[in-house]
């Protein structure tokens, strides 16, 4: 019989350390869930800053095309300009 009470207490523990580990686990998964959030929070407000950079840069680009720096430059650029307007009149008539 004292075997048996022996199991049983031990088998008390085990659940008691396997029950101890699930509620640290699960602790542990949402603090590092929260945080990945976080992280895609930031990785998203980063993508976004970098798009603005680069529309600010393009149109930096475009100034100091049409600036004078180079004819043929300028020329091409507004060239294309007109191409995209004539396409969007295009398209708006449609």
């Amino acid at each position: 019989m004292s075997n048996t009470l022996e199991a049983i207490h031990l088998l008390e523990d085990k659940i008691q350390t396997l029950l101890f580990n699930y509620e640290f686990l699960k602790k542990e998964n949402e603090i590092l869930f929260q945080s990945s959030t976080g992280f895609q929070h930031k990785i998203l407000e980063q993508q976004q800053l970098i798009a603005n950079q680069k529309v600010a840069y393009d149109t930096l680009k475009i100034a100091k095309t049409i600036d004078g720096s180079s004819t043929r430059d300028t020329k091409l650029k507004i060239n294309t300009l007109i191409r995209e307007i004539d396409k969007c009149i295009i398209q708006l008539q449609e």
